[in-house]
This record gives structure tokens, sequence and C-alpha cells, in this order.
């Protein structure tokens, strides 16, 4: 038995990382009788499904993100601590933090989520643009509206080129809903409000290393994603890879330099940096648990999400993405209160993307559908799991106006340390 922050004497349950699936096993345990210290250096829960949004001008930063705190108000036996765990000793069961501090838990749950992966390339990794949080949403946002602006202004070019062409790197989901909302951005608010530039010059080209765009999903649906791109006018190259970036531009691997000024990389993820001495062993680096994600060799350290190689009950890793990670939050709250030993069985619900306006793509184990079905769907299914009734109504205002008034409202280029007017 352990104290800790105030809370009365119960087993002390350390959750590391507020992403979905650490948010889930907190909301699991809210209310039981134990005392759950959640940590994470951030101080809300990032709706990241929605992030290419906030990065397309359609969304504010508030309006995907939910202060934990908030979340968690009204919960006596849950606590939030703003830090980072560097260190774990499993025999001991202690968490050493970043500000120094040393917590002891009677079981502790690693769910730190996933990202950025550049595969090694240092170059790329120096010159692209991702898109896994709220500040590299901000940051692409800043950075394509400034684009635009120079554009306008530029007599160069050869300049002026560069600076409309995007390079987006990678075509699953995130690289093809930001890929189709650039494109209505382009084509809905360039002609109106840059006058200066011809919308028509504006390249945005979609780099997949497969043999199709959203290649996780089924061949009929990765074709109809890719005719609705190219109506759009989103170039799209597959089977192709970038072998070095530079500020001119990117080089492909069959030599060819493509000059832009923008390369979003949306090509893949990695277990974000575990705490000491975890390793990542299992596929795509991540951690070897067993069938209840106890963590090999422990008896009181779980992994769950995008850091743990978990096994679907079909014997395949979990995909790292939202669902399986939220189930396997709950799942392992379960386990903790003590409840049956079965093994973990994830339940797949389907995947999404959206495409643009009317038009995405949706497939539910044999079901597939596409248009306006497979976009009110996504619709529904965002608003369900996007977390808070304030962010939902705001969500929901924010996409009507634009689906009504064919604008896109949040498009103020902000900077550290602007001067004041």
């Amino acid at each position: 038995m352990t104290t800790t922050d105030g809370i009365l004497p119960t087993p002390h349950v350390l959750i590391v990382g507020a992403g979905f699936g650490g948010l889930q096993c907190a909301k699991a345990l809210r209310g039981r009788p134990v005392a759950v210290t959640l940590i994470d250096p951030r101080d809300y829960h990032l709706f990241t499904p929605l992030l290419y949004q906030v990065a397309s001008c359609v969304l504010n930063p508030s309006e995907v993100a939910a202060p934990i705190r908030k979340v968690f108000r009204g919960a006596p036996n849950i606590r939030y601590r703003q830090d980072q765990v560097v260190a774990l000793d499993h025999a001991a069961r202690t968490a050493t933090l970043a500000s120094g501090a040393v917590v002891e838990y009677d079981a502790c749950v690693l769910a730190t989520g996933s990202a950025t992966n550049y595969y090694g390339n240092a170059t790329v990794e120096q010159h692209a643009l991702g898109l896994k949080d709220l500040t590299e949403a901000l940051q692409l946002r800043n950075h394509v509206l400034t684009c635009f602006e120079q554009a306008a202004t530029t007599d160069d070019e050869s300049a002026r080129e560069g600076l409309l062409t995007f390079c987006i790197v990678g075509a699953g989901p995130t690289g093809v809903e930001y890929a189709g909302a650039l494109a209505e951005f382009v084509r809905l608010v360039v002609p109106k409000e840059y006058p200066e530039l011809d919308a028509a010059r504006v390249r945005i080209v979609l780099l997949e290393g497969g043999s199709r765009v959203l290649p996780a999903f089924k061949p009929r649906l990765s074709a109809y994603t890719a005719r609705q791109l190219a109506r759009l006018g989103v170039e799209q190259r597959t089977d192709t890879l970038v072998t070095s970036a530079d500020a001119a531009g990117v080089v492909l691997h069959d030599g060819t330099e493509l000059a832009t000024a923008t390369m979003v990389w949306t090509a893949g993820v990695r277990p974000r940096d575990l705490p000491e001495p975890e390793s990542t062993s299992g596929p795509m680096s991540r951690i070897d648990v067993d069938d209840h994600f106890l963590v090999a060799g422990t008896t009181s350290t779980y992994a769950i999400g995008d850091v743990a190689a978990g096994l679907g009950h079909r014997g395949a890793v979990l995909p790292m993405v939202a669902p399986p990670a939220m189930q396997a939050g709950r799942f392992v709250a379960a386990q903790i209160l003590g409840g049956p030993g079965r093994p973990f069985r994830y339940r797949d619900k389907g995947m999404l993307a959206t495409i643009g306006r009317r038009a995405a793509v949706g497939q539910v184990g044999p079901i597939t559908f596409t248009g306006v079905i497979g976009w009110l769907a996504w619709l529904v299914v965002h608003l369900y799991y996007l977390i808070g009734f304030e962010n939902r109504v705001r969500v929901v205002m924010r996409w009507a106006w634009y689906y009504v008034r064919l604008d896109r409202p949040v498009r103020i280029i902000l900077r550290a340390g602007e001067p004041r007017g």
C-alpha cells in the first residue's frame, strides 16, 4: 500500500501518458478503489485524428484538445501530474520523474504513444514538417500560410514555384486527409484572397512508398480515393521513396528532384522514448508484452497502445491507431481491478478516412462504403470520440460554417516573439 499526492492509502496505479490508451485506462479506474496518478508532460489530451484540420485552417487548437484536469474534475481518486517518467525500477516499483521526484506504485501502465518515424534519414528529419502534435500542426499551418504570402510578393518565378509546391510524403489516412484538405483550401480560399496568385499553379504532390494510396484499406477504396484526390488536383506518385531533402526540395529514389519549400512527413510512426530501462525489441520496435499487456519479465508493469507489441486474436500485431489503444486501456484497468484473467481480444471496428467535402471511405469487416455515406460516418465517429461536450459543439459549428460558407476561418499566422503593435 502506498500514499501519493494526498490520496488515501490504497493500491496506487501510475499511468504514464494521457493519450487514447492512458486516458481510457484512467477513466475506467475513475471512482474505483484505487489511487491513480496520471503523468504527462502535456496538460491536455490531444485528439490526433483531427490535427490535420488544425494544420489546414479548419479548427482551432483548443477544439481538438481537452485539459486533463478538466476531464477528471470531480474524480477524487485521480491526480494529474505534469512531469515525465525517466526511469522505472520494477523490483522496487518506483518511478523517477524528470523533476527528480520518486513515485511509488503498485501497478504501472506505460501509454506514452508514438512519434514521427523518419527511418534514420537525417536530412528528412531536419527539413520535414511533422503532423503528430499541436506544435507541429501550428508550425505547418504557419508555414503554409507564409508560403502563400511570400509567393504573392516575390518577383522570382523559380522561388514562387517552390513556394507553391507542397509535397506530402506518406499516403496513409493522415497524408490523404491533409492532402485533400489542403487542396480544398487552395480551391476555396486562394482565388478569393490571393488575387496576385494563379491557383492553377499550386501543386500538391502526394508520395507513397507502396503501390497505392491508403494501402491498409481494400483496393477498391484505394482506387476511389485516388480518383477523388485527382479530381481535387492532387498529384499522386506511388512506389516512390524520398532519399534526401534540403531547403530547396526533395530527391526521390530514382534521382528525380522535386523543388519545394514544403515537405510534410506522414510516412510512419515509432514508439515515443521510454523510461529506462525499458527497451523496444518487438515488431516495429515496440515493447514485448503478453496477452494481458504485461511487460516481459515484470509482474506489475503494463504497456498499451503504440508502445506495445500486443497481439490481436488472429496473432497479428495490433495497429498503431487509437481503437486498439483505447480497448487495451479499458482491458488493463479491468485486470488491475482483479477482473477475469482472460486474454485480450481486439474488436476491429473498421477504418475511416475522409478525402474532402462529401467524400470519404470506410470499411468494417467485409463491408465498404464511400462518398456521402462514408463522409457522414466519418463525421459521426469523430464527433463521438472527441473528448468534451463543449468541444463537440464547437467543432460541429465550425464544420457547419465551413460547409455553408465554403471558407477556412482559422488563418492567423502565429509566431513566437512577434513584436507588439
